[in-house]
C-alpha cells in the first residue's frame, strides 16, 4: 500500500548525526575510519548501535555468526518481515558511509515510522551483517555468505587474519557470538542501502541510483616461490625473484581486463613481497586478484586466461606458483519486483534517478539467493570509497533514505 503524502520523509538531521556519531568509533588517521571486524572498535560500533535501536523500541537477535538483527514489531507478528541491513565494518582506511550508511539509515527509517505513528502489517528487522569487507578475514561478506548457504560455519570460523587469529576465535572475544542459527528466519524482502562506491551517479548528475544488478566477482590468491638472494651481489640472470614475477602477472590481469571490454574490470589491491627488505631480492610474493563482470561467461574467461598464463610467466622466471581461488559470487540479478518499488518510491518523492549495476560486492549479493532483495545508492563525490577520503552530502544521505522509507513501507505494508 503506498504512502502518498509528499511530507512522509526521514529526518535527515538525525541520520546524519548518526552517522557522524558512530564515525567517532574506530577513527583512521585521515578522517575516515579504521573498524575492521571483530575489533574493539567493532564491538564498541555495535554496542552503540544496540542502544539506539533498544530506545528505538527493538528487540535485538544474534547468530552464531555475530549478525545483529533488530526487530520492530508489525501488528501481524507472524508475517514474514521486511529487512533492511547492511554493515558496520570498515577497511582499514575506510570511510564513513560504506555500509553504515545502510545500517543507519534502517535504525532512522524505524525511528521515523514511530515518530509518525505509522504502523506496518508486516515486522521490520534492521541487520549489521559481519564481516562484509573482507580485508581481514577473506573472503568479503563472510557471514551473509554463511547465512545463504554459500559457505559453512566451519569454513567461516576457521578464516584467519595477517596475524593468525582465527574468525570464529576473535568473535568469541568480543562478545559478539550469538545462540541463534545461522539462516532460516523467514525473510519477505531485504533491501540494502549504499553509497554507490563509482562516479556515475554524481557523473549524471542523478540522486538515486536504482540497482538492478549486481557484477559477479573472482579473487585469486597468487603465491610465487622463488630465492631470496642480496640484491648487490647476485648477477641478473641467476636470480630468481618473485616479486618480478608478480610485476609481470599483475601487467597480465590489466591486459586480460582490456582485452574483455566493455563491462569487465581486473586489477591487484593487495600484495605482499618476503621478507620485504629494501637489500634482498623477494623469494615470496603474496597477492590478490580482483576480476568483475556482470556477464558470467567474461567472468569465468578472465579467471581461466590468468589460470593459462600466470604459471607460464612463473615458469619462464623460475618460480613456483600457486593460485587459490579465496573468493566468488555469481553477477547477480535483483527481484524485479522491488526494482520497481525503488524506481517508483524515487519517483513518487520526485528524485532525479537512473538504472546501475553495483560494481561492488554486498551483502545484499548473497541474500538475494534466499530472498527477493534489492538495493538503493545514492552518490559518492568523485565516486571515492575505501578511502578515508570517502565523502557524501547530508542531502545525499537523506534522498535516498526517504526512498528507502518509501520502498519499506509498501513491502511492509502500512496498516491505515
Amino acid at each position: 500500500m503506498r504512502m502518498e503524502g509528499d511530507n512522509i520523509r526521514i529526518d535527515g538531521a538525525r541520520l546524519w548525526d548518526s552517522l557522524m556519531e558512530m564515525a567517532k568509533i574506530g577513527p583512521g588517521i585521515a578522517g575516515g575510519n579504521n573498524r575492521q571486524t571483530l575489533t574493539d572498535a567493532d564491538a564498541e560500533g555495535r554496542r552503540l548501535f544496540q542502544s539506539w535501536c533498544e530506545e528505538a523500541g527493538m528487540t535485538m537477535a544474534v547468530d552464531r555468526m555475530g549478525n545483529m538483527f533488530m526487530r520492530h514489531e508489525g501488528t501481524d507478528p507472524e508475517a514474514d518481515p521486511v529487512y533492511i541491513g547492511s554493515h558496520l565494518d570498515t577497511q582499514p582506511t575506510g570511510g564513513k558511509y560504506d555500509g553504515v550508511l545502510g545500517v543507519l539509515s534502517g535504525l532512522e527509517v524505524v525511528r521515523s515510522i514511530r515518530d509518525m505513528g505509522l504502523k506496518t502489517r508486516r515486522p521490520i528487522v534492521v541487520v549489521n551483517w559481519t564481516n562484509e569487507e573482507g580485508t581481514r578475514f577473506a573472503p568479503a561478506m563472510l557471514a551473509s555468505g554463511v547465512y545463504a548457504g554459500v559457505h559453512d560455519e566451519a569454513f567461516a570460523n576457521s578464516r584467519e587474519d595477517a596475524e593468525g587469529k582465527r574468525f570464529g576465535d576473535e568473535l568469541d572475544r568480543i562478545g559478539w557470538r550469538g545462540t541463534e542459527d545461522v539462516g532460516g528466519r523467514p525473510l519477505h524482502a531485504m533491501f540494502e542501502y549504499h553509497i554507490e562506491q563509482g562516479p556515475i551517479l554524481e557523473a549524471e548528475g542523478k540522486q538515486i541510483g536504482v540497482v538492478t544488478h549486481g557484477q559477479g566477482l573472482w579473487w585469486l590468491q597468487v603465491t610465487l616461490t622463488g630465492k631470496e638472494a642480496h640484491t648487490g651481489s647476485t648477477p641478473m640472470n641467476m636470480r630468481v625473484n618473485a616479486g618480478l614475477g608478480m610485476a609481470r602477472i599483475i601487467e597480465a590481469v590489466h591486459r586480460i581486463a582490456m582485452d574483455h571490454q566493455p563491462d569487465a574490470v581486473g586489477a591487484v589491491g593487495q600484495a605482499n613481497v618476503y621478507p620485504n627488505s629494501r637489500n634482498v631480492i623477494p623469494g615470496k610474493a603474496v597477492f590478490t586478484i580482483d576480476f568483475r563482470s556482470p556477464d558470467l561467461a567474461k567472468l569465468n574467461a578472465m579467471r581461466a586466461r590468468l589460470e593459462a598464463e600466470a604459471p607460464q610467466i612463473a615458469a619462464d622466471l623460475g618460480l613456483g606458483i600457486e593460485i587459490e581461488p579465496v573468493g566468488h559470487f555469481d553477477p547477480v540479478t535483483f527481484d524485479a519486483g522491488l526494482v520497481g518499488v525503488v524506481r517508483n518510491a524515487a519517483e513518487h518523492l520526485g528524485y532525479s534517478h537512473m538504472n546501475i549495476v553495483s560494481g561492488a560486492g554486498h551483502d545484499a549479493c548473497w541474500i538475494n539467493r534466499v530472498a527477493p532483495t534489492v538495493m538503493i545508492m545514492c552518490p559518492c563525490v568523485d565516486g571515492l570509497s575505501h578511502n578515508e577520503a570517502e565523502e557524501i552530502s547530508p542531502e545525499w544521505a537523506a534522498a535516498g533514505a526517504d526512498v528507502l522509507l518509501h520502498s519499506v513501507l509498501e513491502a511492509a505494508e502500512v496498516v491505515r
